[in-house]
């Protein structure tokens, strides 16, 4: 029997809701009133042969609460002049409100509805859109709303987010409320108060014009003999920010990059040269220091997919760093050390020198063995320091 219920009834108002029809409605946008359910109701032939089913359904669909069903009359031939729902309707916004269960829930987004076209308007277009979140968000919508309202007095303000001074709002509130402050934000600032290159979360802080905790860059000298900083001796580990890095001045002619801190640490002393403790697919740092291009720039990661990848993308800011370390002799030699790369890529990686890209090629499409990875702590010393002891790196 597939006759309507009360339950495949209230379905179709939940479905409503569910897609925010029913709070647009409280705003004055969403379905006309009355609404006209779809409604499967017995036919003739049903209330011929199955008269008592008939009957059962009919009071048992019309006892649906909030629910107005239109009645047509049927001539039985035992029974006589029979009476039978044939069309259901919900008369009102409240009457579907109550049938979900939600009639308080639409008042709460009458309100921030009205607190916002009060203190923000240009974000009613948001709330139109999204009004189920809207409606999570609205123990905090005062909040948030106030920081809308302080970056549109103050935008770009040139201060860290922890610096920002409304009442009940902290850097971590911020934080965790990127998304939908980036979406109002986008709406409400005037077009010079949004850095339009800088996208996504990670980059809120650039986009809306607050400053960035700056990035580190962490080297060692290789050479006793280079000039370090004052009260400084030896091969010092040193750690400055991206703007000190950019500007320094060493008489270097190489620079190792390694995504290892042992192997940061361990690195053999090499003339002229300096060791840079990587930051994975994060290069922009690196990326400031134009000096490095006038260096024989040396990246050594771990040989699986992901290593190449940030080979890859570091030759997108130095198309001449060279891969050290990371080739066929280096795995095969260290096959005891062999282990198993949990998620491995499989796009191209148009950056690779044909060297590259045929060990790149073995590793992504398992011709060696499946997800095969050597982690570049495991590459024995001994073999690290014989790469210094023959033919000068180019």
């Amino acid at each position: 029997m597939t006759w309507s219920t009360p339950a495949t009834l209230r379905a179709q108002v939940q479905r409503l809701w569910d897609r925010g029809e029913l709070l647009r409605a409280r705003v004055g946008e969403g379905p006309a009133w009355p609404l006209r359910l779809a409604f499967k109701a017995p036919t003739a032939a049903d209330l011929a042969d199955r008269f008592d089913a008939v009957r059962a359904w009919a009071g048992a669909v019309t006892a649906a609460a909030h629910v107005r069903f239109e009645w047509r009359e049927w001539a039985h031939r035992v029974q006589g002049r029979q009476r039978l729902p044939v069309a259901a309707f919900v008369d009102s916004l409240a009457d579907a409100l109550a049938i979900v269960g939600q009639a308080r829930a639409a008042a709460t987004f009458r309100t921030l509805w009205d607190a916002t076209a009060a203190a923000q308007p240009a974000l009613l277009p948001w709330l139109t859109r999204r009004p189920l979140p809207a409606l999570a968000l609205a123990d905090r919508w005062s909040r948030l709303l106030a920081v809308v309202g302080w970056l549109r007095t103050h935008p770009r303000p040139a201060i860290y987010v922890r610096q920002l001074d409304v009442p009940g709002v902290d850097s971590k509130f911020v934080e965790t409320h990127h998304g939908v402050l980036g979406e109002w934000l986008d709406l409400v600032l005037a077009a010079d108060a949004i850095d339009a290159t800088a996208t996504g979360t990670a980059q809120f802080a650039r986009r809306y014009g607050f400053r960035e905790k700056p990035l580190r860059i962490r080297f060692r000298a290789l050479d006793p003999a280079l000039p370090t900083l004052p009260g400084c001796r030896g091969a010092p580990d040193v750690t400055l920010d991206a703007a000190s890095f950019a500007d320094l001045a060493l008489p270097i002619e190489r620079v190792f990059v390694t995504e290892n801190e042992i192997n940061f640490l361990a690195f053999p002393p090499v003339a002229r040269a300096i060791v840079v403790f990587g930051a994975g697919y994060g290069w922009d740092a690196l990326a400031r220091a134009a000096w490095l291009t006038r260096c024989g720039l040396h990246y050594w990661g771990d040989i699986d997919t992901h290593g190449f990848a940030i080979l890859d993308g570091l030759r997108g800011h130095f198309p001449h760093v060279a891969s050290f370390l990371m080739d066929r002799s280096t795995l095969l030699a260290h096959r005891l050390h062999w282990g198993e790369e949990p998620l491995p890529i499989r796009h191209d990686l148009p950056r690779l020198t044909a060297a590259e890209a045929a060990l790149y090629d073995e590793l992504r499409f398992d011709r060696i063995r499946a997800r095969l990875r050597l982690e570049q702590e495991r590459v024995g010393y001994g073999w690290v320091t014989a790469h210094f002891g023959g033919a000068p790196l180019a």
